[in-house]
């Protein structure tokens, strides 16, 4: 009889794809089938080769690149020397999330599907392309593919004889079990917060715990945003970095919540457990340390601030004794109740410790060892670093502004990391916050001699603040920067140093503020007002244009406003000039960050 087993993996970038690849391996476990969940930098890629029944759940970020945990196995896949039927005996499926409001939408499942094909794989379906922008999100295009991927899985491997598919009524078993200590059997300083060895550059796995040395707020007390020039010190971290590159951090969630989760779950927050996997083969989280405090755990671990997602609910129901709350529990997980709970959870922003409240006959019944499936782990946040090492050795710089915002509900919305790291007060003593250095998606010129046209309104100018050091320090003159904000007396970022440059000659600066007079003037505009000097920078010296900030209609607008250049002042035709943007774009002559 041939073994039922079946492999995900999935390249998730916030979530949303390893949130898919549990649900389908909990699928997987109702039809008997042996089933792992992997990241798939984490899979061994060799063993490729022998595995029989395999599903892909990946997203595509910003620029249409492959998520952070599947960048590895992307490049083994794309070698050269791959022989055409490796994958002769592979079934498989790949499974897309993206969001069509970006023109690289799910570029990185159309690239694996094909590259699979090429490679002799047996695709069992057309590729899914799951959409963030359709009004259900992805799940409009996951429910019906995934039905119809059972039924093609099904009939090549059959139940056995004698096995039905697990009922949706029965809950499966918890990832981990979780067993409390006697309070006894523990050190006093029992192993939560050992300082570890020195060790390789820090990681995700191993972060380095900075001290912040300042948090200063840049924009005026009068103006809307606030937004903080951060600064760490990262002396004896070995962390090496350049301009374009980003400062990953892994944040935490307040006392307050803390308490409050704690309270609603009956928990007692210094109880010390260790966790054990159910099924062999499970690996433990590998930020967790074992023994760990419930503290520990809601505090670093469990994202009790994030929008809950359908599979929260869906597990949720299982734990209720109430009738009411496991009827709206089943409404929720059910693909007819999508929209309600979008209505519910998404539009308002509701999180997840807000909606235990809103069902606390259930909430209060959770055992301890299923919070690990209901609720996913803290993401580390990406910010662009704001200086470079040349301008202050030892020393990381990030540009955030404070993610707060008003919904229907009652209280403001706020970010999880940028509120945590706009409280943290140097002054009050040594304050210290986990973080990692990774390469960014901007590479500045090696050649000292290039100009370099950078385009950053607000806190979109953070990269090139780190370019504009870099470059000065190494003597180039050819740094244009335009940059853009609301008042020049209200978030004018960085005004006495960007003017300081101007006045030694190292910077040419334009300004766009566009609410200072009637009409709106936005960086695009004084792209065109100055089309002479940018043509001037791009035909005879052949500039690198840097665009980066706020996804919305932004960059679309200086697109617009570099064809213009290219047609008033080079002579082009539109289509010529759409063209040789393009060509910019491709030669990375023209590279652009941008995010929503």
């Amino acid at each position: 009889m041939v073994e039922r087993k079946l492999l995900v993996l999935f390249g998730s970038q916030t979530g949303t794809a390893q949130d898919t690849a549990e649900r389908i391996g909990r699928e997987a476990k109702r039809r008997h089938f042996q089933c792992r969940v992997e990241a798939l930098d984490s899979y061994d890629v060799a063993n490729l080769i022998n595995e029989l029944l395999v599903v892909f759940v990946c997203a595509t970020t910003g620029q249409g690149d492959p998520p952070d945990n599947m960048k590895m196995f992307w490049r083994f896949l794309f070698r050269k020397n791959l022989p055409p039927g490796s994958l002769c005996q592979l079934d498989y499926a790949v499974l897309g999330l993206g969001d069509s409001s970006y023109p690289k939408f799910n570029f990185v499942a159309k690239k694996l599907h094909k590259r699979v094909l090429q490679l002799g794989g047996n695709p069992l379906l057309p590729v899914a392309l799951g959409d963030d922008q359709h009004d259900l999100g992805p799940d409009a295009v996951v429910d019906p593919w995934l039905l119809a991927l059972w039924d093609k899985i099904l009939a090549l491997y059959p139940l056995p004889p004698g096995l039905e598919i697990i009922s949706p009524d029965v809950r499966l078993p918890s990832k981990y079990t979780l067993h409390y200590l006697a309070e006894d059997s523990l050190h006093p300083d029992g192993g939560l917060l050992q300082p570890t060895a020195p060790r390789a550059v820090p990681s995700e796995l191993h972060p380095f715990a900075a001290r912040v040395v300042s948090n200063q707020r840049v924009t005026a007390e009068s103006h809307f945003q606030d937004v903080r020039l951060i600064e760490f010190d990262v002396t004896g971290s070995g962390i090496t970095f350049s301009a374009g590159d980003v400062v990953m951090i892994q944040p935490q969630n307040c006392p307050e919540d803390v308490q409050q989760f704690c309270q609603l779950l009956r928990l007692d927050p210094d109880r010390h457990f260790v966790l054990k996997p159910t099924e062999p083969g499970t690996s433990l989280p590998a930020l967790l340390p074992q023994p760990c405090t419930i503290r520990h755990l809601v505090t670093h671990y469990l994202d009790i601030s994030c929008v809950p997602r359908r599979s929260f609910f869906e597990l949720l129901s299982y734990f209720s004794t109430n009738e009411l709350e496991r009827e709206k529990l089943q409404e929720f997980s059910s693909a007819q109740g999508q929209e309600e709970l979008y209505s519910y959870c998404n539009r308002p922003r509701r999180t997840t410790l807000e909606a235990l409240w809103d069902f606390p006959h259930t909430t209060c019944a959770i055992p301890p060892e299923y919070l690990l499936d209901l609720i996913p782990r803290i993401r580390p946040r990406a910010f662009s670093i704001a200086s470079s090492m040349l301008a202050h050795p030892d020393r990381i710089q990030i540009l955030m502004a404070v993610v707060q915002y008003k919904t229907r509900l009652s209280k403001p919305r706020r970010g999880l990391c940028s509120t945590w790291l706009a409280s943290l007060n140097p002054e009050q003593g040594d304050v210290r916050v986990p973080l990692w250095v990774k390469k960014g998606g901007m590479k500045f010129p090696a050649d000292p001699d290039t100009p370099v046209i950078m385009i950053g309104p607000g806190t979109g100018v953070a990269p090139f603040r780190a370019a504009i050091q870099e470059r000065v320090a190494q003597g180039c003159r050819g740094n244009c920067l335009f940059f853009g904000c609301r008042q020049k007396s209200k978030d004018f970022y960085c005004q006495a140093e960007w003017e300081e440059l101007v006045t030694k000659g190292f910077l040419t600066l334009f300004t766009a503020f566009s609410r200072d007079q009637e009409e709106k003037v936005y960086v695009q505009h004084r792209i065109q007002e100055n089309r002479r000097l940018v043509w001037e920078l791009l035909s005879s010296r052949s500039a690198h244009v840097y665009l980066a900030g706020n996804a919305k209609q932004m960059p679309a607008a200086v697109a617009e406003a570099l064809q213009s250049v290219l047609q008033l002042e080079g002579g082009l035709s539109p289509s010529e000039a759409e063209e040789h943007l393009t060509a910019l774009e491709r030669s990375q002559h023209f590279q652009s960050e941008t995010w929503s």
